[in-house]
């Protein structure tokens, strides 16, 4: 069989990692193209064995390619998603596939009606520990789960011109909490949101928080807490476990390299300083996930309906932080 070729939509430091795990890391995957407006930065991702374009239309009539993965900003995926699925691609989006969830539904319908395999970016599905966890869990290892508890920390807020295009804390950074919340622990029923501006003052001048704290119920009735910060001066920093009438799983924050020193000052140790470092294995996993879905004929997980629900709690989360109130998910239609 042979390979599936991409075109990697967008060359910033995401496209730019999908591409160089595409490139030679990913068995059964060929990088054939990279597009970015900034002709540059594509051919930096391109490397030698694939082109560089600034012409999406050039890639999308590409004959020989057969899977387009989107890593450009939020507010582009949703039309170059109804744009790659008009063009018969197989579809990898980061995410999210748009900040409200009409656009998401419209783009989700144009990949649904072309049938053509999607997956949504939820890299932490393919994490080792992540992915243990959901094994340990559908095996009874907890029993009933009844506590669901999240931390996320970013070592330092992101510019404020991405953030103002972002979607706020709820659909930019926490979705990955509670995309995790759902793949370990069911569907949400209802979120409520504590949030204020304690990091940067100019992050609340635009409506939104930089510290967090979500109440989440869950539809099987146990409960959840997701805390998520734009700022952990030690480094990047995520925390999970789920708590069950048998007993705890936990997911650790991993240390760069698994070495202690013991010295008359303390113990140290290193640590991941950004997401991209924690989740190098899991991005490449993903992708090695999707490749071999699409050449088998399966469908790729995370699917559509993650890529919605997720959203939806984030939007519900947004509208808890606004109101002051908690907000119950109405069930999907």
């Amino acid at each position: 069989m042979s390979d599936l070729r991409f075109a990697v939509i967008g060359a910033g430091r995401i496209g730019a990692l999908h591409a160089a795990h595409l490139a030679g890391s990913v068995p059964g995957a060929e990088l054939a193209a990279v597009v970015d407006t900034n002709l540059a930065a594509a051919e930096r991702a391109a490397g030698r064995g694939a082109y560089a374009t600034d012409d999406l239309e050039r890639v999308l009539a590409d004959g020989r390619i057969g899977a387009v993965l989107i890593a450009s900003p939020t507010p582009l995926h949703a039309r170059q998603i109804s744009s790659a699925a008009r063009a018969g691609k197989a579809i990898f989006s980061e995410k999210p596939v748009a900040l409200d969830v009409a656009e998401t539904r419209a783009a989700l319908a144009a990949v649904e009606a072309a049938r053509l395999p999607f997956q949504i970016g939820f890299q932490r599905r393919y994490d080792p520990g992540f992915a243990r966890a959901r094994a340990l869990i559908e095996a009874g290892a907890v029993g009933r789960v009844e506590m669901f508890r999240a931390l996320a920390c970013d070592p330092e807020p992101a510019a404020l011109d991405y953030l103002r295009a972002s979607g706020g804390i709820y659909k930019d950074m926490a979705i990955h909490d509670i995309d995790v919340a759902r793949f370990l622990c069911g569907e949400v029923d209802e979120v409520s949101a504590l949030g204020a501006s304690l990091v940067d003052p100019r992050i609340g001048e635009l409506g939104d928080a930089d510290t967090s704290v979500l109440t989440l119920r869950f539809r099987s009735g146990a409960l959840g807490v997701i805390q998520n910060s734009r700022r952990a001066v030690y480094g990047y920093d995520v925390r999970t476990e789920v708590q069950g009438e048998r007993g705890k799983i936990v997911v650790e924050n991993e240390r760069a390299t698994p070495v202690w020193t013991y010295a008359p000052g303390g113990v140290a140790g290193d640590y991941y300083h950004w997401f991209v470092d924690r989740f190098r294995d899991a991005y490449r996993l993903e992708l090695q996930a999707f490749v071999e879905a699409v050449r088998a004929g399966r469908a790729p997980t995370p699917g559509a309906v993650d890529a919605l629900e997720s959203l939806r709690v984030a939007e519900a989360a947004t509208e808890s932080l606004r109101s002051g109130r908690p907000v119950r998910l109405a069930g999907m239609p």
